[in-house]
């Protein structure tokens, strides 16, 4: 510890705020938030820490902190800090990784896509940690239903209208309102309701196969398979319809990990796992993770956690609950 380090120490207030920890070059390589500044500050440079932290304590030169009026302030100024900064140390959940959605477009003729930018105007469900199974159901719910399935409307019909795949606006007068039934069952499809699905292909199964159109009705029973393959993984939990997303972590001396349930209608459709080396209090990461998570995430309507976080709710506008 330097004598700048030494002397700012003393003048850390007992207030809420952020630290900026800055190396030998007066380059910022940590942003952290604080309840009691003079409290967290002082930590990183007593007692022992886990070999990640003590690297980055190795590197500090000079620190920089800002007082806040509240610790849910504290919070936003992290944030905003951290996007500015881009500290090496701190913990970057979706650097080079969104999660893909899929997306049901606000056009006159709609498309059903899978994306990872939420600002597109449109319907989106998700997310989907697994790429594979979104595109999968994208590719069934086109196969179902006579989206629109080129980017630009072309001057001529194309092979999808030929098999009544498409309603064809390039060459037909298509209204908005002639996709509403499609839309509605594709809206259903994806909050876990297939059965009308199931239904409809059954009856379009059993009528080619009186008619003897064999290789039509092999085409209805691969994607009965596929939306019963597609949908298998999702198991009732808790029948109130509610999306919802369940949070936990576990940490050891090097690592963290933060382990994620996806419950979309009161399903689990989805879970994930990331491992970050552990560098700072494993609380403060946590918080951090949920934060990041849901500047680019789209937000349930509840979130479960393991235990109560100050100012949280408030910050991230979504009900919490503690098991």
């Amino acid at each position: 510890m330097n004598d700048v380090i030494r002397n700012k120490l003393k003048l850390l207030p007992e207030k809420p705020g952020c630290y900026l920890m800055k190396n030998i070059n007066g380059q910022i390589i940590y942003v952290g938030k604080a309840k009691i500044l003079k409290n967290r500050v002082k930590s990183y440079f007593t007692g022992s820490h886990n070999a990640k932290t003590t690297l980055l304590v190795s590197e500090i030169e000079d620190f920089e902190f800002i007082m806040t009026n509240s610790n849910l302030e504290a919070y936003l100024l992290e944030i905003n800090l951290i996007k500015k900064h881009r500290p090496k140390y701190n913990i970057s959940l979706m650097d080079d990784k969104t999660y893909p959605y899929i997306l049901l477009t606000k056009e006159d003729n709609p498309r059903i896509l899978v994306v990872r930018n939420t600002k597109i105007k449109g319907e989106l469900f998700g997310p989907y940690p697994n790429v594979k199974a979104a595109r999968d159901t994208v590719n069934l719910l086109n196969s179902l239903y006579p989206f629109r399935k080129c980017n630009k409307i072309p001057k001529k019909e194309c092979l999808y209208y030929h098999i009544n795949n498409c309603l064809a606006p390039c060459v037909l007068n298509v209204k908005k309102e002639d996709y509403e039934e499609y839309i509605k069952k594709t809206r259903s499809f994806l909050k876990g309701d297939t059965q009308f699905a199931l239904a409809e292909l059954k009856m379009k199964m059993d009528e080619f196969s009186k008619n003897l159109e064999f290789e039509k009705a092999m085409e209805c029973r691969d994607l009965i398979n596929s939306i019963n393959e597609t949908t298998e993984r999702q198991k009732i939990s808790i029948n109130d319809n509610i999306d919802r997303d369940v949070f936990n972590y576990y940490y050891d001396e090097k690592n963290i990990c933060f382990y994620t349930l996806f419950m979309r209608n009161g399903r689990i459709v989805q879970n994930e796992c990331i491992t970050y080396e552990l560098i700072d209090d494993p609380k403060e990461m946590f918080v951090d993770y949920l934060i990041e998570f849901y500047d680019k995430s789209l937000k349930p309507k509840e979130l479960m956690l393991p235990y109560e976080i100050e100012d949280l709710e408030e910050l991230l506008e979504i009900k919490i609950f503690v098991p």
